[in-house]
C-alpha cells in the first residue's frame, strides 16, 4: 500500500516536519482537515489522541485495530460544556453539533462562488460574510463579462465555480452565457424578514434569497423556492418550528422592514368590507415581471374598486415611496377617486387586524397577511400565490399542490434563505434574525445614511407637491 506522510492537523501552521518522507513515500505538503485525512487512509500510525478518537469514530484503524470510541466519547460530552456563539446562551451538545453541520454546508455551498457581480459598495460587507468560506471571500465586480472572465480564470484550475449576481445586475442571456463557460450563476436578492430599516437607507439586510434555478419572484420560470415548495416534504418537527417562528413573528410584530410609526384606527363602516392595498415600487422587478396586465399602484387600485364597488379601500404608500426613494407616486386627485382613505407611516402590522381582506400585485405584505390571518387576493403572481392559501385573480403556472400554512412558512422562512447574524458576521438560524430585530444596537447604519434620508424627505416632499397640483 502506498504510505503518505501528512502534517497533523492541530500542529501549528509553520512548525517544521518532524519526520523525513522514508524512501517510497509521498509527503503531503497541505495542511488538510483531518476528515479529508482519514478519507485517504486505510490505516493511521503516529496519530495524535484527537486524530486517534476521529479515526475511531470513522472506523479507521490505528496501527491496525479500530479503537472503541464510546467510553472516550462519554468522557468528553460529559466534560463539554457548549454555548450559542450568537446569544450567549448555554447550549447543549447536539444544538452545537447541528449548528457546525450547518457552518458546514454553508461552506460547501460557499466555495464555488468565485465573484459577485451588481452588489451595492453598502452591501458588500455583508455579502462577503454570506459567501464566506474557510478560503477567504468572493471578489466584487459592476461588470458581468469581468465577472464571467474571473470565473472562467479560476474554472481552469478545475475547481466548481459560480457568480453571484444581484438580479437585477445579470443582463439578459446572462445565466445561459454563464452555464456554455462552465459557470454556476446565483442569483441574491434580500430575504423576507430584511433589517430593522429601508434598503434605501443604505442599510444592509440580513436575510437574502440566493437561487442558482432562477429568481423567486419571476413566474415565468421555476425557482429554487417554487421547487421546495412543490416537492419538499414537511416533517412534524419541521412544521413545529416552522408554527413556532410564524407566532413568534405575528407575536413580536415583526415584518420585512420592522419600521416604527402610530397605527390609525380605521374607522367603521357597517356593511362595507374593509379591503388594504399596499402600494408597491412600480419599477421593481416582482412588479415588472409578476404583476402581469397591471404594473402600477393607480391600475391596482381600479381593478380592486371595479371588482368591489361598495368596499371601504385603505390605500398604504410604499415606505420607499413615502421615503422618496423611488417610483410609484400616486397622485392625491387620483387617490380621491379610487381609495377612502389613505394611510401613511403606519407598520403594516398594525393594519392588519382592522382588516377584513388586503388585495396586493406581488408585495410581501400579502405573505405578512397570511402569517396573521387574513384573507389575501392576489393580483400578480407571487410567490406565495398558488398553493391555495390565496383567492388568485391571475394564477401562475406549474403550481396547484394544495400546502398548509406552516409548510410556506417553513419554505419561505427556513428551508429557502440564507441569514447573516448582524452581529457576529456568522451564517445563522432565522430565529436568531428574530432576536436581533429586538435589539436596535444590532443595525448600524452607514454614516451616507443620514445624507440619504435628507435626500429622501427633499424628494418627498417634492412629490406631494407635485402631487396635489
Amino acid at each position: 500500500r502506498p504510505l503518505l506522510l501528512a502534517r497533523d492537523p492541530a500542529a501549528p501552521a509553520r512548525a517544521a516536519p518532524m519526520l523525513a518522507a522514508p524512501a517510497g513515500a509521498r509527503q503531503l505538503a497541505a495542511r488538510l482537515s483531518a476528515w479529508t485525512l482519514l478519507d485517504l487512509a486505510a490505516d493511521l500510525y503516529g496519530a495524535s489522541p484527537e486524530m486517534t478518537l476521529l479515526a475511531s469514530a470513522a472506523g479507521v484503524p490505528v496501527e491496525g485495530r479500530v479503537p472503541d470510541p464510546a467510553s472516550h466519547f462519554a468522557a468528553i460530552l460529559a466534560a463539554t460544556r457548549c454555548a450559542d456563539p450568537f446569544l450567549g446562551r448555554p447550549w447543549d451538545f447536539a444544538q452545537a453539533v447541528t449548528q457546525l453541520a450547518e457552518w458546514n454546508r454553508a461552506q460547501a455551498e460557499n466555495r464555488p462562488v468565485a465573484v459577485c457581480l451588481g452588489m451595492s459598495w453598502w452591501k458588500q460587507e455583508r455579502v462577503a460574510s454570506l459567501f464566506a468560506h474557510a478560503g477567504g471571500a468572493p471578489a466584487f465586480t459592476g461588470s458581468p463579462a469581468r465577472a464571467l472572465r474571473q470565473a472562467r480564470q479560476r474554472r481552469k484550475a478545475g475547481e466548481e465555480v459560480a457568480i453571484a449576481s444581484w438580479a437585477r445586475a445579470a443582463p439578459p442571456g446572462y445565466r445561459e452565457a454563464c452555464a456554455a463557460a462552465g459557470v454556476g450563476l446565483l442569483t441574491v436578492e434580500d430575504g423576507f424578514v430584511r433589517s430593522r430599516g429601508l434598503g434605501a437607507r443604505f442599510l444592509p439586510g440580513a436575510s437574502y434569497a440566493v437561487d442558482a434555478e432562477g429568481t423567486y419572484y419571476d413566474p415565468a420560470m421555476p425557482s429554487a423556492l417554487e421547487r421546495i415548495l412543490s416537492t419538499a416534504e414537511f416533517p412534524p418537527a419541521l412544521l413545529a418550528r416552522a408554527a413556532a417562528l410564524r407566532e413568534a413573528i405575528v407575536g413580536r410584530g415583526v415584518t420585512k422592514y420592522n419600521l416604527g410609526g402610530a397605527t390609525p384606527v380605521l374607522p367603521a363602516v357597517p356593511g362595507r368590507a374593509r379591503l388594504l392595498v399596499p402600494g408597491q415600487v412600480e419599477d421593481d422587478a416582482s412588479v415588472r415581471l409578476g404583476g402581469g396586465a397591471i404594473q402600477g399602484n393607480l391600475a391596482l387600485l381600479q381593478a380592486v374598486r371595479q371588482a368591489h364597488p361598495d368596499a371601504f379601500i385603505i390605500y398604504k404608500p410604499h415606505p420607499d415611496l413615502e421615503a422618496g426613494f423611488r417610483k410609484g407616486q400616486v397622485s392625491a386627485r387620483a387617490l380621491a377617486e379610487v381609495a377612502d382613505q389613505v394611510v401613511t407611516g403606519a407598520p403594516l402590522q398594525g393594519l392588519l387586524p382592522q382588516v377584513d381582506a388586503l388585495h396586493t400585485l406581488t408585495s410581501l405584505s400579502g405573505f405578512e397577511a397570511l402569517l396573521r390571518g387574513v384573507k389575501v387576493v392576489t393580483w400578480g403572481q407571487p410567490f406565495y400565490a398558488g398553493w391555495g392559501l390565496t383567492e388568485d385573480r391571475n394564477p401562475p403556472p406549474r403550481r396547484g399542490r394544495e400546502l398548509e400554512l406552516d409548510a410556506l412558512v417553513a419554505a419561505t422562512l427556513i428551508l429557502f434563505p440564507r441569514q447573516v447574524d448582524p452581529v457576529t458576521g456568522l451564517p445563522c438560524p432565522p430565529e436568531v434574525i428574530l432576536e436581533r430585530l429586538e435589539d436596535p444596537s444590532a443595525w448600524k447604519l452607514p454614516r451616507l445614511s443620514l445624507y440619504r434620508g435628507v435626500e429622501g424627505r427633499i424628494r418627498a416632499a417634492f412629490a406631494r407637491w407635485r402631487g396635489e397640483r
